[in-house]
């Protein structure tokens, strides 16, 4: 269990991007339970995914209390963080979990996702976060659940053991694999994903109207060593390190210069 200097319990939130009744949800329940007795679950109404760092400005917040410290908002995950910290907690929480999600969330997708999106607002508010997706596909199976259910709450254990710098959330991302064939633990770069592999796949309805669907082909490309690509496709869980600056101090250095 984690527990504060005091003794007491860590009380902790769950977000997600996939929604309320998503299974990665109740995966990350099963590793909360495992860290603490003190678990808040604040989660979309139904599924994000894609939804980034949005929040709702044009529209109202509604929510839905489903039991006891268990809710769902009518928002993105930006939203249901926000709720949980100012609305629904009775105190802030020492530790926010965004996940599990359905789904690698390496490379360039950390600038779609709302799971790391969820994670992300927790660190503009002061708070300890981290993203855990399970990723799957590239065996040719379904989703390998009990990997994250199996070492989710060890890796979190030892993970809020170290100290980021404020703003630094930690992405986690289980391999496509069972969990007693799990490597070992990497921690990684975000690499780049081939854009070859993102397609858009054309269809015509019964009124003859021409619709699309975004998506990613399910091909391994051949990443560096030490990106999260690379870890997660060599059956390791990758950890890496991000925040939401996204100044490229290299170039502002040159800028401020005068080199150009």
């Amino acid at each position: 269990m984690l527990t504060r200097a005091n003794g007491e319990p860590y009380r902790i939130l769950l977000a997600n991007d996939d929604g309320i009744n998503a299974p990665g949800l109740e995966v990350l329940e099963a590793i909360a339970a495992d860290l603490s007795d003190d678990v808040w679950v604040v989660a979309p109404e139904r599924e994000q995914s894609g939804a980034g760092r949005s929040i709702s400005l044009s529209h109202p917040l509604r929510m839905r209390e489903l039991g006891p410290r268990r809710f769902a908002v009518e928002g993105t995950p930006a939203d249901s963080v926000l709720m949980g910290v100012r609305h629904i907690m009775p105190d802030v929480p020492d530790l926010i979990l965004s996940g599990v999600n359905r789904g690698q969330n390496i490379a360039d997708d950390v600038t779609y996702s709302g799971t790391i999106a969820a994670a992300m607002e927790g660190t503009a508010l002061g708070i300890r976060s981290m993203a855990l997706s399970q990723t799957y596909g590239i065996a040719g199976r379904n989703v390998p659940w009990d990997t994250g259910r199996s070492l989710g709450a060890q890796i979190v254990k030892d993970l809020v053991q170290t100290r980021p710098e404020p703003g630094v959330l930690l992405n986690v991302n289980f391999p496509d694999c069972d969990a007693g064939d799990v490597k070992g633990v990497q921690f990684t770069r975000q690499g780049q994903r081939d854009q070859n592999l993102l397609m858009l796949d054309q269809r015509t309805d019964a009124r003859g109207r021409d619709y699309f669907w975004i998506g990613f082909k399910r091909q391994q490309s051949n990443p560096p060593e030490g990106t999260d690509i690379h870890a997660v496709y060599n059956g390791f869980v990758s950890v890496t390190p991000l925040h939401a600056n996204l100044t490229q101090l290299d170039l502002l250095a040159q800028l401020q210069n005068g080199q150009t």
